[in-house]
């Protein structure tokens, strides 16, 4: 039997989503708790991509396997039991057998906060303590050039192996609320340190450092080069996952 599961993640203390040796992992932790469901045969979680150490997420989506006869509610109730509180399983359901998740996500929605005021100890895993002014008013000058179907290599990290970097973004936005900036970004996909790196040049931006037309020439580029910066992975969010049959 295939299920659907949607999870939320405090990112915190784990070595980022995908299963590692020897490491504690959001994959590695559930599908340890699936294969307890089981009866011990190994059940292998495929989600809709991954995240990094640090990072966290509200909506979450994989698909996996179980041979046990169980319903969709009693399979949240089982995993939500013998998982941590810092992984909860929202939502399951069964799905066909040849359902697969990655190939039915329509968008994804990713936000990052930052603290512009006073240091927040409480909150430094969960939103980036900058603690300075930064010139909102030109970040989102350099924001509008992410929006759009581009090539996003020069805000790739791995961008020498990988050989499609074009990406299309349906929004992006900047929003203020006491001091904590939020930066809203949804596409069609998303990626390894896409949103962090993007976010890096608009603090580039907001701290003066360069101007909102240098990030689209960066983007024009498709060189990731001496402009490059990657914020901080505690105030990146996997915010809301989008699948086909939800539209």
């Amino acid at each position: 039997m295939r299920f659907l599961i949607r999870f939320s993640y405090d990112g915190t203390n784990f070595r980022g989503y995908q299963r590692q040796s020897g490491y504690r992992t959001i994959q590695g932790e559930l599908e340890d708790a699936a294969t307890k469901i089981n009866n011990g045969k190994v059940v292998k979680v495929v989600a809709a991509g991954r995240t990094d150490r640090g990072v966290h997420a509200f909506d979450q989506v994989a698909h996996l396997d179980v041979d046990v006869n169980i319903t969709s509610y009693k399979l949240k109730r089982a995993l939500n039991s013998n998982l941590s509180n810092e992984i909860h399983i929202n939502d399951v359901k069964q799905v066909s057998d040849d359902y697969f998740v990655r190939y039915n996500v329509l968008r994804k929605e990713y936000r990052y906060y930052i603290n512009m005021g006073e240091f927040n100890p409480v909150m430094r895993n969960y939103i980036y303590q900058h603690c300075y002014f930064l010139n909102v008013s030109k970040m989102k000058e350099a924001l509008q050039y992410f929006e759009g179907e581009h090539d996003f290599r020069a805000f790739v990290t791995e961008n020498i192996i990988k050989e499609n970097c074009v990406r299309t973004i349906y929004e992006a936005s900047i929003d203020v609320k006491y001091n904590i900036l939020e930066i809203k970004f949804v596409g069609n996909g998303f990626l390894r340190y896409q949103v962090r790196n993007m976010v890096g040049a608009l603090i580039k931006v907001g701290t003066n450092k360069i101007e909102p037309y240098v990030v689209k020439e960066i983007l024009n580029s498709k060189v990731r080069g001496k402009n490059g910066a990657t914020a901080k992975a505690c105030g990146l969010y996997l915010f809301k996952t989008i699948l086909k049959e939800e539209k």
